[in-house]
């Protein structure tokens, strides 16, 4: 199994969508949970990592740390 690195601000797909339709998750808060917002509805949800590593499908996009600069 691969070490997988995430950032504050990332867009995530998930395997398994949300009941409102999307499946695009943005990671709020990193920890030994990660806190996820719904980009569809809004929703926050926590994710034991051992169990968000096993449901994320791809990372859509990065957060630019030098733009916000």
């Amino acid at each position: 199994m691969e070490n997988k690195e995430y950032t504050l601000g990332d867009h995530v797909i998930m395997k398994k969508g949300h009941p409102c339709g999307s499946n695009n998750w943005e990671i709020v808060r990193l920890g030994a949970d990660i806190k996820l917002k719904c980009t569809g509805c809004g929703r926050l949800v926590f994710i034991p990592r051992i169990e968000f590593n096993k449901k994320i499908k791809k990372v859509l996009a990065k957060e630019d740390n030098n733009a916000s600069k």
